[in-house]
């Protein structure tokens, strides 16, 4: 899949077309993100939520103007988060899960994308939604996988007990010396990445242990994956379902059972490396 940037130019609309041309006419309307930067691919947004119509407003309110959808994955929820939804944004497509656990939330929530890139977003009101640029940035500018990190410099943690900081440096050590890659951060669920990685990263897992089943096998695919320094947040409102010991041991299963799936035949040596603001560049294809 080819990307496609330019300078954008200060008081210039990205999306102007020519006198007398209908902007349908144009073949690649371009979306300002920022004022260095304008993207061709439209942008998805997956929120899995269950029972967080107060934090939506805070987590809507952060979100850029210029993703192209919002696809909110209701988890059953009794509180009007739909009803809240669809008042705070009349146009979020709004799927409904059928089976229960994040992992299928967001499987379900992937199916109903039509972006060519899609970020994964809590619904908690922990992750600052202005960040999606440099995930965006990053992907625009040649990886295929943005992994969203809290302990890449520049990310940072509010939300983490230390039980829970240690299980994470743990596991993460264990997936970096069993699969070859060179995580700072496993398991955070702010990601973002190109439609096509879909094809190789089969998802086939229910909880919490997706985010590590998709950093595990971005890696064995051979995809190229940049990490983006995020800062969390406190949950805003309400409780986590997030069990430490529980979900910690699934997410160990999930690394002791990919460890005997054999890897991808690799496009290209896996990568990784710390995103930097983006600034001008040329058209690159």
């Amino acid at each position: 899949m080819s990307a496609f940037l330019r300078p954008a130019i200060p008081g210039e609309d990205p999306l102007d077309v020519p006198a007398g041309t209908t902007r349908d006419a144009v073949p690649h309307p371009y979306r300002q993100i920022s004022s260095h930067l304008a993207i061709t691919p439209p942008v998805s947004v997956v929120i899995p939520a269950m029972n967080e119509a107060e934090n939506l407003p805070y987590v809507f309110r952060t979100l850029p103007e210029w993703i192209h959808e919002v696809v909110l994955v209701d988890g059953d929820s009794t509180d009007g988060t739909v009803e809240v939804a669809r008042a705070l944004r009349p146009d979020v497509k709004v799927v409904a899960q059928r089976g229960k656990g994040k992992g299928d939330a967001l499987i379900s929530g992937f199916a109903a994308c039509t972006g060519d890139i899609i970020v994964m977003v809590d619904a908690d009101g922990s992750a600052d939604g202005q960040e999606i640029v440099s995930y965006v940035s990053a992907l625009v500018s040649g990886a295929d996988f943005a992994k969203g990190s809290r302990f890449a410099n520049g990310g940072g943690t509010d939300d983490m007990t230390a039980i829970r900081k240690l299980g994470n440096r743990v596991l993460c050590a264990a997936v970096n010396a069993k699969f070859g890659a060179r995580y700072t951060d496993l398991c955070y669920g702010y990601n973002a990445f190109w439609r096509h990685c879909l094809d190789e990263i089969t998802l086939d897992c229910t909880g919490f242990e997706v985010e590590t089943l998709m950093n595990i096998r971005v890696v064995k695919a051979g995809l190229k994956v940049q990490e983006i320094p995020s800062h969390e947040y406190d949950r805003i409102h309400g409780a986590s379902n997030l069990r430490a010991v529980r979900d910690g041991l699934r997410v160990l299963r999930v690394i002791l059972r990919e460890r005997r799936v054999p890897r991808s035949r690799r496009r290209r040596p896996p990568a990784l490396r710390i995103n930097v603001p983006a600034g001008p560049r040329g058209e690159t294809s």
